[in-house]
């Protein structure tokens, strides 16, 4: 059984996407990018941008499964705000077409893919081409962070699919 993963690594104006599919075992990179919008453009078009480049990921990949980092931020209040916005359009794309949607902090993603929650942006760049078997680095550091969570959630997919199996 194939499972496919949409990772997302929200932000206005940088949102990272990775799909990612796992089978017997083994997880593999189908695409990573970045959705960009340009700074100073109305806020709702470029929340409406957002909302359909997911969406055209989610018809293209048909993912079992959306993973979204969890918004994480230390002083600014602004910016946490409008990575929440980003946030809820993407798990809006989701819920539209019926998909589940799983949420991972950051520390949660650094742990599933090097073994520690501290690690930094390189490690883990380094690790999801490791996993992924790139032949180079995946840049920009959005798009990795979104392979990232991507690989987070289908590395536990088989294990939670079967225990909803069990509990059914």
């Amino acid at each position: 059984m194939t499972v496919i993963v949409l990772g997302i690594d929200p932000g206005v104006a940088n949102t990272g996407y990775g799909v990612v599919a796992h089978q017997r075992g083994r997880v593999v990179a189908l695409d990573g990018g970045v959705i960009e919008t340009r700074a100073g453009t109305d806020a709702g078009l470029r929340l409406a941008h957002i909302h359909h480049r997911v969406c055209e990921l989610i018809d293209t990949y048909k993912p079992e499964a959306v993973a979204v980092e969890d918004l994480f931020f230390g002083q600014n209040a602004r910016s946490a705000f409008a990575v929440g916005q980003a946030r809820g359009v993407v798990i809006l794309a989701a819920g539209q077409r019926a998909i589940r949607c799983a949420s991972y902090t950051p520390q949660q993603v650094k742990t599933a893919v090097t073994g520690s929650g501290r690690a930094g942006k390189e490690q883990v760049q380094r690790m999801v081409q490791t996993l992924l078997s790139l032949p180079e680095l995946p840049t920009p550091d959005h798009a990795a962070d979104a392979l990232a969570v991507a690989i987070c959630h289908a590395n536990g997919a088989p294990l939670q699919a079967a225990m909803e199996r069990v509990g059914a």
